[in-house]
This record gives C-alpha cells, sequence and structure tokens, in this order.
C-alpha cells in the first residue's frame, strides 16, 4: 500500500459541509465520542488548541484587572428560582443530581449550565461595602447543558469554557464592562483566531435569560451559516436583587450592585475549522496553532540532513515557536499528506541538495505555495512568514465574509440571501411576531442589530426600528 495515499477520504466540503466538518475532527484526533451521548473527548491534538486560546484569552483577561476562581459544579436547585427569566430559559436543559452516597438528597443539585446564580450568592457574600467593588472574577470550568442535537466542539452537552462575572458601583460602569469585554473578545477572535467577527447588541428574543442586554459576536462560516462566538451580558441588577448582592455606599445608603457576565467556549475550535478549513483539511492560524512549523527531511539517510534539520529546531524553538521535526520512518508523502490535513501553519523541507545550496524550501498550509529560503537567519525568515501567515488568513477571510453580506427588502430576498449562504441586512419593526416569521419562513434568526439604519420591515413594511443582520446559524 502506497504511504503517500494514507490520508484517507473526507467529504466534499462544497457538497456536504456538515459532514466534512465531522470527518475533520475525528480524523486529525482533535476530538472523539464520549460514552455518553453527547458528550465528546478532547484528544492531545484538541486540548492543545484550547490551551494556546486559553492563554492568550487569560493575559487579556489579566490586563483588564480580572482575576480567575473557581466555583463549584453543584448548585442547589432553589437558585435558580430566584430569577424567574432565568430559570425558565435554562430548565429543558439542566441536568439534575437527586441521589448521592446511596441516599436521596434533601435538596435536587443542578450541574452547572452556568453561574450566575452561585457567583451571586457568593458575591453577596463577599460585598460589604462600595469599597469592595468592583469585583472582576472569571472562572476557567466545565459546563453541562443537555442538548438533543449535538456536534463536537458546536454544540455538545458538557463543555470547556471561562465565564467572567464582575460587580459594579454604576449601571454605567457594569454596561461600559459589557461593551469592554465584547471589544476583548473581538480583538481576540480577529488577531488569534484570524476569525472576523460582527458584533452587536441582540435582540429581546435572542438575550441571556436574566439579562437586560445580550451582545453577540457572529462569525460566518465557509457556508454562510453564522457561528454564535461569544456573549456579553449586562445583567443590571436583576441577579443582584435575587441573590441580595448589596454594599454601603458613601452616603451611608444600602444599594444593589449592578452585574455582568460574559463567556467563549470550545465551541471557537469549531468555528476557526469552519472558517478556515478545506479539502485537506485544517488550516490552523500560526498564534493558536499546536505545532507552528513542521520540519521534514528529505533522503533523511543520507549524511547531515538529519544534524541540520535537529540545528534548525534548536533555531526555531529559541525564538518561541512550537516545532516538529518528524523524523519518523514514514515516507516524505505521508508525512506531506499528514501535516497538511493537520492544518500546521508551515512545513520547512530539508535535504541534501538543499543543505548543499545552503537554502530550505517552506510550504504554507493556507495558500498552497512553495517557496526557497536561505538558511542563514532562517529563524528570522520563519517568524516573519508566520506573522504574514497570520495576516493574510484574516484579510481572507474577512473578503469573504464581506462578499457575502447582502441587502433584502422583502422576506423573498431575504429567503434568497440564506439560500445562497449570506448574511442579510434588513430592517425590523422590532415586533416579536415579524421575527418570528423570518423564522419560520427562511430558517434564519437575527444574529445582532447592526448600526446601518432601514426604512422598512422585511416582514410588515412598516417604519423600521433597526436593522438586523439575519442568518442560518450553528
Amino acid at each position: 500500500m502506497a504511504k503517500e495515499n494514507f490520508v484517507e477520504q473526507i467529504a466534499d466540503i462544497q457538497k456536504d459541509f456538515p459532514q466534512w466538518y465531522t470527518d475533520v475532527v475525528l480524523k486529525t484526533k482533535l476530538v472523539d465520542y464520549g460514552p455518553v451521548k453527547g458528550t465528546m473527548v478532547i484528544r492531545p491534538y484538541g486540548y492543545a488548541i484550547w490551551e494556546n486560546i486559553q492563554r492568550e484569552m487569560d493575559a487579556r483577561f489579566k490586563a483588564n484587572g480580572i482575576e480567575n476562581a473557581y466555583f463549584p459544579l453543584l448548585i442547589p436547585m432553589s437558585f435558580f428560582t430566584k430569577e424567574a427569566e432565568h430559570v425558565e430559559g435554562f430548565a429543558p436543559e439542566v441536568a439534575v443530581v437527586t441521589h448521592a452516597g446511596g441516599e436521596e438528597l434533601s435538596e435536587p443539585l443542578a450541574i452547572r449550565p452556568t453561574s450566575e446564580t452561585i457567583i451571586g450568592n457568593m458575591y453577596s457574600k463577599w460585598l460589604q461595602s462600595y469599597r469592595d467593588l468592583p469585583i472582576l472574577i472569571n472562572q476557567w470550568a466545565n459546563v453541562m447543558r443537555w442538548e438533543k442535537t449535538t456536534r463536537p466542539f458546536l454544540r455538545t452537552s458538557e463543555f470547556l469554557w471561562q465565564e467572567g462575572h464582575t460587580a459594579h458601583s454604576s449601571e454605567e460602569e457594569a454596561k461600559d464592562m459589557t461593551l469592554k469585554m465584547l471589544e476583548v473578545y473581538k480583538e481576540f477572535a480577529e488577531n488569534c483566531l484570524a476569525m472576523p467577527v460582527i458584533t452587536g447588541r441582540k435582540t429581546e428574543k435572542e438575550k441571556f435569560a436574566g439579562a437586560v442586554a445580550t451582545y453577540g459576536m457572529e462569525a460566518m462560516m465557509k457556508d454562510g451559516k453564522s457561528l454564535q462566538s461569544g456573549t456579553t451580558h449586562f445583567l443590571g441588577q436583576n441577579f443582584a436583587k435575587a441573590f441580595d448582592i448589596k454594599y454601603l455606599d458613601k452616603d451611608g445608603v444600602q444599594k444593589y450592585a449592578y452585574t455582568t457576565s460574559f463567556g467563549v467556549s470550545t465551541r471557537l475550535i469549531g468555528g476557526l475549522i469552519m472558517t478556515h478549513g478545506d479539502e485537506r483539511g485544517l488550516i490552523l492560524p500560526p498564534k493558536v496553532a499546536p505545532v507552528q512549523v513542521v520540519i521534514i527531511p528529505i533522503a533523511a539517510k543520507k549524511g547531515g540532513v538529519v544534524e541540520k534539520c535537529e540545528e534548525i529546531k534548536t533555531k526555531l524553538e529559541s525564538k518561541g515557536l512550537r516545532v516538529k521535526f518528524d523524523n519518523s520512518d514514514n515516507s516524505p508523502g505521508w508525512k506531506f499528506n499528514e501535516w497538511e490535513m493537520n492544518g500546521v501553519p508551515l512545513r520547512l523541507e530539508l535535504g541534501p541538495r538543499d543543505i548543499e545550496e545552503g537554502k530550505a524550501v517552506i510550504f504554507r498550509r493556507d495558500t498552497l505555495e512553495k517557496g526557497s529560503y536561505a538558511l542563514e537567519d532562517i529563524e528570522n525568515t520563519v517568524v516573519n512568514l508566520l506573522n504574514t501567515v497570520q495576516k493574510d488568513m484574516l484579510e481572507a477571510a474577512r473578503a469573504r465574509r464581506d462578499s457575502r453580506i447582502v441587502k433584502a427588502e422583502n422576506l423573498d430576498e431575504l429567503l434568497k440571501g440564506v439560500d445562497e449562504g449570506n448574511f442579510v441586512k434588513a430592517g425590523w419593526c422590532g415586533c416579536r411576531a415579524c421575527e418570528d416569521e423570518v423564522k419560520a419562513k427562511t430558517a434564519a434568526t437575527a444574529r445582532v442589530l447592526d448600526n446601518e439604519v432601514s426604512k422598512t420591515c422585511v416582514v410588515c413594511g412598516k417604519k423600521a426600528e433597526h436593522t438586523v443582520i439575519f442568518a442560518r446559524a450553528y
């Protein structure tokens, strides 16, 4: 059997995008299915991407004064009943523990679907005076939401995420924090994941249960569907009043705090796969790729090749790069296929003739282009190439997305737009019935409100109060 043909077939990305996605995440060993329906096992290669996301995000949180903490997985069910809209929104997804230690529990315990309630309970204990504010805390954790339809990374019953929870003395400060974190997410998505996003406020129908206002960032996948990639929530005093989060202000009066929450999850991994991948498999942005450069020896058994490859690896690692020297006994063709499918940004090929000429061949996974580069100062050449790849991937994804944003004046145009794999801007009167009709007729939902001015509602023809970006979504 020819080793060069090792790559198992993956579905045609143009004909069956969902199957292509599933094939890719399984065959590149990012995940596997867990024994419980709807769960996933994140394998080392997939978890390495998550670790890089964590590292980048965590640095941004700390730069904004946010500290990490950890809160319990189990939450008393009575906590959820304190905020009516919150319990109604999450009730269908909550998994409940009723027995432990061989006995029935006196109160059922929810496995956290999100932590506003338990964190609100703790903030009510910790907050005494205006001097204790603001409280800026994040936790990296797992959550459980009992989903009926699942797909690895995009929607699973258990997933990993971060959830930030802050408390403030004023409404203005809490609103500013909500919008600041939305910008932090956007900057991260674009500069680390090379994934352009559109940010904006959600409609009342699409907002987080219990929030006053929810803001989201939406990314266009290669099939034209939207992926909600992160959200921030201004919670007002809803949870403060439900959990008695009060403090003594400077004027000697007890006041309720204003709170926020915000989160991104392992869904981001699914997003970067579907933003950049192609018929060969993954294409990973350098900033989060587990391996940024793979070195492939050509005619490795000939004198000096292995030693030179190891020397280059050391030079690249001295620049802080993540490097793999593939000195396995598989053929170069097999290795090319494997590392291309795994989305490694750069492949450096080195053989006896290259050494003789003082050059190495470097292949870019994003453009499939090859070039010959001098071995002298190769480490700086590679750093510059990786920066170029990162920038070019964002520009390519943004150009592709922008070419697929269209306008609609009526439902027929909206339907045509989403059928052709576009985001569609359309006027909306603000009426829930019209929003529901868009979904019923087109299977598209309101992703975020846009700043553009529209004259009439795409459904009823009345004066538009907003412009909405509609899209089908994961």
